[in-house]
């Protein structure tokens, strides 16, 4: 059985963002930049299944040479290989496209990512993958099983859970709590420094989006305490000043 885990490279949570060339280019200075944290519950499962069933685990990502520490950590916490295909991730679509070209070229059972990445929270290239492959892609995954060709899945949907069963090959999009997360131990860092890392040019694809300006939210505003007990000042605050009544 052989699984792909694509996996994003995206700032920290806690990394202060800001941008240059007129609010067009995300700057880079100064921040931390980490595995999409659902892209790590994909990986998490991913090693759990190669250990489970004597699967090959391969980590792909779609970036330019300072993501290669970020495909470093996957090899670490326990993927055989890695891919890099060199290009700067444009939009979903033509990530997508480069997912697919890879898939395509070996034939992976199992097409495992986040269910969106915490960047741009698009939650679009599992789909998107599987309509260029022809392939059932399924998310939120928040429970994923192999049985034989089976992989058995559920995942939340308003008022409850839904159950799948679907055919390998299949691609899905994880969120937690599908595994725990996996933090890297000495010997994976260790063995991560001889790990294959390949990097591939990209494909051609046609650019379908073009960037205007980033904006970031406004300033948290000034807050106003209202005594509990004076419901009426409260009610008079919410509409005259909020406007949400």
């Amino acid at each position: 059985m052989k699984i792909l885990v694509c996996i994003t490279h995206v700032p920290d949570t806690t990394s202060k963002i800001q941008f240059t060339d007129n609010d067009t280019k995300f700057d880079k200075s100064g921040v931390q930049f980490i595995i999409g944290p659902y892209d790590d519950y994909a990986l998490a499962r991913a090693v759990e299944l190669k250990d489970a069933l004597g699967a090959s685990l391969t980590v792909l990502n779609v970036g330019e040479a300072d993501t290669e520490p970020t495909l470093r950590k996957a090899l670490a916490i326990g993927a055989d290989d890695a891919i890099r295909v060199n290009a700067f991730p444009t939009d979903a679509l033509f990530v997508a496209r480069q997912i697919a070209a890879i898939a395509k070229e070996n034939s992976y059972d199992l097409i495992l990512m986040g269910r969106e990445s915490i960047d741009f929270n698009g939650g679009m290239v599992h789909g998107m993958v599987g309509e260029l492959l022809g392939m059932p892609s399924i998310s939120p995954v928040m429970k994923l099983d192999v049985e034989g060709e089976t992989v058995k899945m559920a995942r939340e949907i308003e008022g409850g859970k839904e159950y799948l069963e679907a055919k390998l090959p299949l691609i899905a999009g994880c969120q937690e709590p599908i595994a725990e997360w996996k933090i890297p131990n000495m010997r994976g860092i260790m063995s991560a420094r001889t790990k294959p890392l390949n990097v591939v040019e990209a494909v051609d694809s046609e650019v379908a989006t073009d960037v205007t300006a980033f904006k970031l939210p406004p300033a948290k505003g000034s807050v106003k305490l209202v005594d509990k007990d004076n419901v009426e000042e409260l009610v008079k605050l919410l509409k005259n000043e909020a406007k949400v009544l």
